[in-house]
């Protein structure tokens, strides 16, 4: 098939040369050179076969790139049949000829294009391409031989706003707001990889009700290479609108941190654990210990890493011998600590089993980190530990407490707070697209209640970095953006799924839960040099009177001990 397009194609180069020629010495009153006519020729079909494999060019695809390539090819020509015929022909003759010769091979190979994808396409329906970059500009290439008739590129660059392309104007959305009515549209291409949640819910919100569908293109480094952009969009989804993407993620710093190091990370089958194993992986460890006492967990993120250098080792964190000869025989240079009970109800049904895991386990890591003199040692906290009003908050400060006020010698102990990861395992997303699916009302503890969310490999990255600059004792607080309302979280889930028949039902707040989570225990936090990551001061911690408060929370009435050491702790049972 490719043989008989070239050799198409070099019939055509033959043709039209002998037919532009002819003219040309008509028009120049010149007698035939069958001599020059065929110089010219050679030199074409040369500069096409071995310079630029022009004559390859499926004429089905015409574009801007194909006339800029056949007038390459048609200058080399020229210059070389300049060159041989310099004192015996005139340039003007040999320019007409050119020009010539280039407007009529454009235009039968657009004729030929247009023939070709459009005279039997029905245009059934209206698109309209937000974004007029690259991306925008290649998935109007794409949707051209389609169904779908591009309108309008809307851009917000005003410099682009009132040019066009392929006939298509760039209009500003001010300009399509005030049009959008006249018409029906089927379809909105987002053409903006990586658009942040605000640019996406402005679109989402401003234009919504003029287009049937919505696609965006999914972030940069998810884009497929090979694949065409239009099969690579995606329906918007409730992550898009409310993930907020860091600018300031220093990967290398985080290479040089985690690059040929021994890596341990407990709770590695968990929401978080599982995306910090992934991200170690990525970012080079020399080893990575995956430490989870749920089998499921661990199978499932031992399958996923079963390519990088790991060490699956199924255990509890309150099992400090067993714990203890983990350290022994791998020797581990970093420990991310992210094994912990956190689902708030469930810790207050089983307060002994939340303070054994989260606060006595979380101390057998430490101690052991010490022992074994881990060069660093990460804390994954949480917004609930500030002014906890629920036992699993408390427990996740003492343990901030504890790695703020233990001699660590040699280890760097550091702790990393943060609010909720958007799709985390039993977090509020999914339980929400639960509902929706099975056609249930969605439930929401009450209308005003708050929650700040992150993605959570952007979480992740995060804690890497803020580990990377740590130098032992500080308490980092991410920046998660502004705080989300659940209702409206809820509302947009409803739209996004394309159903009228789910209804919000508030059931009032549970066992431990407040209306709004905090970040910083004060407002005295400090900047460091990325603006997604502050260092809170915190204030100094009594070991010894810590040492013996953690003494008595083994022995008596769990909740009173709990409130000894966090006096801010204000339980709502």
């Amino acid at each position: 098939m490719l043989k008989n397009k070239n050799y198409f194609n070099l019939l055509i180069i033959i043709v039209l040369s002998f037919f532009t020629f002819g003219w040309t010495f008509l028009i120049f009153h010149k007698p035939f050179n069958i001599e020059v006519v065929l110089v010219v020729i050679l030199f074409r079909l040369i500069a096409s076969r071995f310079v630029f494999r022009d004559y390859s060019l499926a004429w089905s695809k015409a574009s801007p790139k194909s006339f800029l390539i056949k007038s390459f090819v048609n200058m080399l020509a020229f210059i070389g049949t300049l060159v041989l015929f310099y004192d015996t022909i005139y340039i003007y003759f040999l320019l007409s000829e050119l020009f010539l010769y280039l407007f009529m091979i454009n235009f039968l190979m657009y004729a030929y294009s247009f023939l070709v994808n459009q005279k039997y396409i029905k245009k059934t329906k209206l698109v309209v391409i937000y974004g007029a970059g690259r991306a925008g500009i290649k998935l109007e290439d794409e949707f051209r031989n389609s169904e779908y008739k591009i309108a309008f590129f809307i851009d917000d660059d005003k410099k682009l706003q009132g040019r066009s392309i392929d006939g298509i104007k760039i209009i500003s959305k001010e300009r399509f707001l005030k049009i959008k009515d006249d018409v029906a549209y089927d379809l909105l291409l987002v053409s903006t990889p990586g658009a942040s949640k605000e640019q996406l819910s402005f679109i989402y919100d401003t234009l919504k009700e003029s287009f049937n569908e919505i696609k965006i293109l999914p972030s940069l480094s998810e884009i497929l290479s090979t694949e065409p952009f239009h099969k690579q969009l995606k329906d918007i989804a409730i992550e898009d609108l409310l993930a907020r993407k860091p600018q300031d993620l220093d990967m290398v710093s985080i290479a040089n941190f985690i690059s040929s190091k021994v890596v341990m990370i407990t709770g590695a089958g968990g929401s978080i654990g599982s995306e910090l194993s992934r991200q170690v992986a990525q970012f080079g460890a020399k080893q990575i210990i995956l430490l989870d006492h749920s089998e499921y967990n661990l199978y499932q993120i031992s399958e996923d890493l079963k390519d990088a250098n790991i060490i699956s080792v199924m255990l509890s964190v309150k099992d400090r011998e067993a714990l203890d000869e983990v350290y022994k025989q791998y020797l581990p240079d970093v420990v991310i600590h992210a094994a912990a009970y956190k689902h708030v109800p469930l810790c207050e049904e089983n307060i002994n089993s939340a303070v054994e895991n989260n606060v006595f386990g979380t101390k057998n890591v430490i101690d052991l980190c010490i022992k074994y003199e881990v060069e660093k040692f990460v804390l994954i906290s949480t917004d609930k530990a500030v002014r906890p009003t629920n036992v699993m908050g408390t427990t996740k400060r003492i343990c901030e407490l504890y790695a703020h006020a233990v001699p660590s010698h040699k280890t760097e102990i550091v702790a990393v707070r943060f609010g909720n990861v958007l799709g985390s395992s039993g977090s509020v997303i999914p339980k929400f697209q639960s509902q929706i699916e099975q056609g249930k009302k969605i439930t929401v503890t009450h209308p005003d209640i708050t929650r700040y969310f992150m993605m959570i490999p952007e979480a992740c990255q995060l804690v890497l970095q803020a580990a990377s600059i740590a130098k032992g004792g500080e308490l980092f607080i991410l920046d998660m953006g502004e705080p989300i309302k659940i209702v409206d979280l809820a509302q947009k889930m409803i739209e996004l799924s394309g159903r009228d028949d789910i209804q919000i039902e508030f059931t009032g707040l549970r066992p431990g839960e407040k209306l709004y989570e905090e970040l910083l225990i004060d407002d005295a936090d400090l900047k460091t040099e990325y603006d997604s990551i502050l260092v809170s001061k915190n204030p100094p911690v009594d070991y010894g009177l810590l040492l013996n408060q953690l003494e008595e929370l083994k022995i008596k009435n769990k909740l009173e001990v709990l409130k000894k050491i966090v006096p801010e702790f204000n339980h709502k049972a």
